[in-house]
């Protein structure tokens, strides 16, 4: 034991005495830890009296004595009740004796939720992820209102930073995948065209194909995985180190300061990219028909016979939409993201998925839209 240090464990009339002596320093209370709490260790309920009047000294180490001595006599059952303390020590106990300290009950971790329960658990998280994305959309809407309305109220640095992030640090990814689809689809076609001899219809079918329809939903998705990714793990990144949080305290609002720039950036550029996109598309396709034997004037002139305003414009209203999708869906799973070592990545991985699902579906309205229309 140590020498500066002592404890007496007496039997009373209503429970134990225990009685410290000496300095209650880190030695000293580790010399006398297992004598003052083993008495206690049998779980039956007792009441405690602890008296301090020969300790010397105190401190953080001798007060957590103190708790533990606390602990394992109200976890029991029993009570405890501090006597003779200094008025130094007094003030130290205060500052943590009003805190209540947790009792572990083995019963509690057998504890299963009935299935009534799980369900319950789980429709309200929907609902709730359902609130969060009206609400986002609601005052995403409002803010690009004022923000067409009032320019000058707009980040344009951030918006101009955002775009090169979006648009010219992807413009290779992109136009090498549009390059490659060109190139594998015009040379599929081919292949199976050859056998009735329609290898000149090759150019009419990646013409429309990618205009009306594979290059905005190509390039969207490449740009979820890319693009709205790195939006989710942004912003989630500065949720967790509280920075949303600041730039609230500051009378800043998180949604113009943050995601209206990366929507903006959305809008301008996936559209341009699409463009980018169709025009790799039509050299791959290019590439193939000059390798059977066909002129390029053959492949220009055929690709754009059959193609029209509406083909072309209507992949760029699909590609304002789906960037509205992309952005809005990475910037919301970033606000969504909550705390944990995994938090960011699991923002990032459901900002993608999102995203895909969502350009999926919405394509599918497009295209049961343009058939009643007759587009």
């Amino acid at each position: 034991m140590h020498p500066e240090a002592r404890v007496t464990v007496q039997p009373d009339v209503n429970g134990l005495r225990i009685t410290l002596a000496g300095r209650l320093d880190a030695p000293g209370t580790a010399a006398v830890w297992d004598d003052a709490v083993a008495p206690l260790a049998d779980g039956m309920p007792r009441s405690v009296l602890v008296d301090c009047g020969e300790v010397d000294y105190l401190d953080g180490a001798g007060l957590a004595l103190l708790l533990k001595i606390r602990e394992k006599a109200v976890c029991s059952g029993g009570s405890l009740e501090l006597t003779n303390l200094t008025d130094d020590q007094q003030r130290l106990v205060e500052l943590v004796w009003r805190y209540e300290l947790p009792c572990w009950s083995p019963k509690k971790s057998k504890e299963r939720r009935g299935i009534f329960v799980a369900v319950a658990m789980a429709t309200e998280e929907v609902f709730r992820a359902l609130y969060e994305m009206i609400a986002f959309v609601g005052e995403a809407t409002v803010i690009l209102f004022q923000s067409v309305m009032h320019p000058t109220r707009v980040r344009w640095k951030d918006v101009l930073l955002s775009c090169l992030n979006v648009g010219v640090d992807s413009l290779f990814i992109i136009t090498l995948i549009g390059f490659l689809m060109g190139l594998i689809m015009s040379f599929q076609s081919a292949v199976s065209l050859e056998r009735f001899g329609g290898e000149i219809f090759v150019p009419n079918m990646l013409g429309l194909v990618m205009f009306r329809e594979m290059g905005p939903l190509v390039t969207s998705i490449l740009l979820a995985a890319r693009s709205g990714s790195a939006f989710a793990a942004e912003i989630g990144t500065m949720k967790i180190n509280e920075e949303l949080d600041a730039l609230t305290t500051m009378g800043l609002s998180p949604m113009r300061f943050m995601v209206v720039p990366k929507l903006l950036s959305a809008l301008f550029m996936i559209p341009l990219m699409t463009i980018f996109f169709n025009m790799a598309s039509l050299v791959g396709g290019a590439v193939v028909m000059l390798s059977l034997g066909f002129p390029l004037v053959t492949f220009t002139s055929r690709v754009f016979a059959y193609l029209d305003f509406l083909d072309f414009w209507g992949g760029m209203i699909k590609a304002f939409v789906f960037a509205v999708l992309v952005a809005g869906v990475g910037c919301l799973r970033g606000l969504q993201t909550r705390s944990g070592a995994s938090a960011v990545g699991l923002s990032t991985t459901s900002a993608v998925v999102s995203g895909i699902i969502l350009i999926a579906f919405a394509d599918g309205i497009f295209a049961m839209a343009f058939y009643y229309m007759g587009w």
